[in-house]
């Protein structure tokens, strides 16, 4: 290993270990329920990140939603969203987490939401109430993610000064009238500056946005013009080729909260009553590695595994950890029901056709395991709304 990869590992492992990284989840849940095809009695295992999409996944119809992450600051936000949706009318949960500050938020949270929440989450918003006590600086603009956001709307709205153009960009009705406001009235020739590049092109910031050295590399030897490149194509692409008055993904971190007209599925008022009255309690949260929840919950059967982009980096770093992962999987996978959703930063997830695993006593390799759906995650995969993953697979397991 160069030193120089070294100190990359010990930045992006220091992000991760201190602090909140992702305020937001960053992945579509639209394109995930399409290609889960949830039945009532399906159960998900999902790694948690800002829980949006776990509550997104009880919406769509699962039976039970198991959010694991390795960071409690993640789950603690998911165990915020559930303490407020049980405890606060609409209004206030809306200004909270669509606006992301409400005025009164240390009262509410003393008085309302502490006497519910878990112990350990408890712990980190005692420490982090002011997340939701200023406009100018919302919670959307807290954690590394978010304060990589916030540099950009300074950016925006400052350094190359394009917030009318961002403002066009936001109510277009057509691909057409978005195409002329990237191309034509130059928006990408001003963001794409010097300075956006090589900040795209830092360890540090990759870091902040959650991205291992790993999932650069798998970008810089499978996409021509490495990664720059690949993050102004998927850029391109979320501003030309996908409507973006309705891609909340992006929207919240430039403009630091949502609207009501755009916004996930757990924020819109038509769902609030019905998380209410149950369905959020149907997602439970797991301080644990994937395969710690699994190995410690073995009267759970799992139909359904969203294990977004994490195996890009055990599989650089500790494969024999993603073998034994998978063993784990299997174990608990409800036989010939079981679907598995993952991202990934590159192109191409040929290492998980090579994972080693046991089956019926005798070793085998994964990928005679998986029937995949190439075609079908292709499909899905560019009408993706936050665009910046390399490949996309839905795969069933063959037992």
């Amino acid at each position: 290993m160069s030193i120089s990869e070294w100190l990359s590992g010990k930045i992006f492992s220091y992000v991760h270990g201190n602090n909140l990284v992702y305020n937001t989840c960053w992945e579509d849940p639209r394109l995930d329920l399409v290609a889960l095809e949830l039945k009532p009695t399906d159960n998900v295992m999902v790694i948690t990140s800002a829980g949006c999409n776990s509550l997104d996944y009880v919406l769509g119809g699962a039976n039970h939603v198991y959010a694991v992450d390795m960071n409690f600051r993640q789950n603690a936000v998911l165990e915020l969203k559930k303490a407020c949706i049980k405890a606060l009318d609409y209004d206030d949960f809306w200004k909270i987490f669509g606006l992301g500050h409400h005025p009164k938020f240390k009262e509410i949270y003393h008085d309302v939401l502490r006497p519910i929440l878990p112990m350990e989450s408890v712990k980190f918003w005692d420490k982090k109430q002011k997340y939701f006590l200023k406009k100018k600086k919302p919670y959307y603009f807290r954690g590394t993610s978010g304060q990589f956001a916030q540099m950009i709307k300074f950016y925006i709205d400052n350094v190359i000064k394009v917030r009318p153009l961002i403002d066009e960009l936001e109510q277009a009705e057509t691909i057409e009238q978005q195409k002329e406001i990237y191309f034509d009235k130059g928006l990408k020739e001003k963001f794409w500056s010097g300075i956006m590049k090589y900040l795209m092109n830092r360890d540090t910031t990759l870091a902040m946005l959650g991205v291992p050295r790993a999932q650069r590399y798998q970008v810089e030897s499978q996409y021509e013009g490495g990664i720059v490149k690949f993050t102004e194509d998927c850029i391109e692409a979320v501003m030309t080729k996908l409507p973006f008055k309705e891609n909340y993904f992006w929207q919240v971190y430039i403009n630091g909260h949502y609207s009501p007209e755009c916004c996930p599925n757990y924020l819109k008022k038509e769902n609030f009553e019905a998380l209410k009255n149950g369905l959020a309690d149907k997602v439970t949260t797991y301080t644990q590695s994937v395969e710690q929840f699994l190995r410690a919950h073995d009267d759970v059967e799992i139909s359904r595994f969203i294990l977004l982009d994490h195996m890009d980096w055990m599989a650089s770093f500790n494969p024999d950890w993603l073998d034994s992962e998978w063993d784990a999987i299997l174990q608990r996978a409800v036989p010939g029901q079981t679907r598995m959703l993952w991202r990934s930063g590159g192109l191409r997830t040929e290492y998980v056709d090579q994972i080693n695993v046991t089956r019926d006593g005798k070793p085998v390799k994964m990928g005679e395991l998986l029937k995949y759906y190439p075609e079908w995650a292709a499909e899905l995969h560019e009408k993706d709304r936050v665009h910046t993953y390399g490949s996309f697979y839905i795969a069933d397991l063959l037992i």
